[in-house]
């Protein structure tokens, strides 16, 4: 189908060129900033909060009725789109987005894991700390590493599924039990897990890799304190594999377009 909407793509990483080259790709009129007075749809970066853009102005150039799609929305942004007279919808809150970054924040996680370790994942025994979209992608493909995959997770459903595809299980509340056993943790939970008590049970000088959104679900400076190496990665799709997180974007707009077209109908 020829597409016949105007883009204006708003940023400069990679993520987002990827993503104007994809639309572009699809057949839609992909333009930058200069582009806003005329666009029909306008992509803002992820998040949204933190791309530093002056975001008033910039929809005070758009037309009005235009429709505005940004990642991690904030309510001071929809009000700041409301009184431009522009719609702000939040391709963040797509669950197919979450699935989509997941792939790429799984194999950068393990291009850290690489660097930062001096032996091999074969056989190495890592704590997964969360079961949602990042912590099975990341969790199986440590498995076929030959990484001895544990899963620290809340809900009994989660474990269940980890135990299917032939990994390890511990509730949360068995971390600090079951913590000395691993020298090599990965945290995906948005919520202080990673405490002053289950760090002091870690192996000395254990590596932490954070994956959760800000602050994070580990206690960094308890972890200082105790010798451990602790990192919070933050951003992987943009920073591992730009295009493919680009293309990931622009398939998730598409979809919220077709959504909306079908309605009208």
């Amino acid at each position: 189908m020829r597409q016949t909407k105007r883009f204006a793509v708003v940023g400069s990483d990679a993520r987002q060129a990827a993503a104007g080259r994809a639309l572009a790709r699809a057949g839609y009129t992909v333009g930058g900033v200069q582009q806003l007075p005329q666009a029909d749809c306008i992509l803002l970066p992820l998040p949204l909060e933190q791309a530093d853009l002056p975001l008033a102005q910039l929809l005070g150039t758009a037309k009005p009725g235009a429709l505005a799609l940004g990642g991690k929305v904030t309510e001071s942004a929809l009000s700041i789109a409301r009184a431009a007279g522009v719609e702000l919808v939040d391709y963040f809150a797509r669950p197919e987005l979450t699935v989509y970054n997941a792939i790429p924040t799984a194999e950068g996680c393990i291009g850290i894991l690489l660097e930062r370790r001096s032996r091999t994942l074969w056989g190495a025994a890592v704590l997964v700390l969360g079961f949602g979209p990042v912590g099975r992608a990341l969790a199986v493909r440590l498995a076929a590493l030959g990484a001895r995959v544990t899963v620290a997770a809340r809900r009994p459903v989660q474990r269940a599924m980890a135990e299917e595809l032939g990994l390890r299980a511990v509730p949360l509340t068995e971390l600090a039990a079951a913590a000395a056993a691993f020298d090599t943790v990965v945290n995906t939970i948005p919520a202080p897990v990673l405490t002053a008590q289950v760090l002091a049970a870690l192996p000395k000088k254990s590596l932490i890799v954070d994956l959760a959104s800000k602050p994070g679900g580990t206690d960094f400076a308890a972890a200082r304190r105790l010798g451990h190496t602790a990192l919070h990665a933050l951003s992987l799709p943009t920073v591992w594999a730009p295009e493919t997180a680009g293309e990931a974007l622009a398939r998730t707009v598409q979809a919220i377009l077709q959504e909306r077209e079908g309605k009208k109908i």
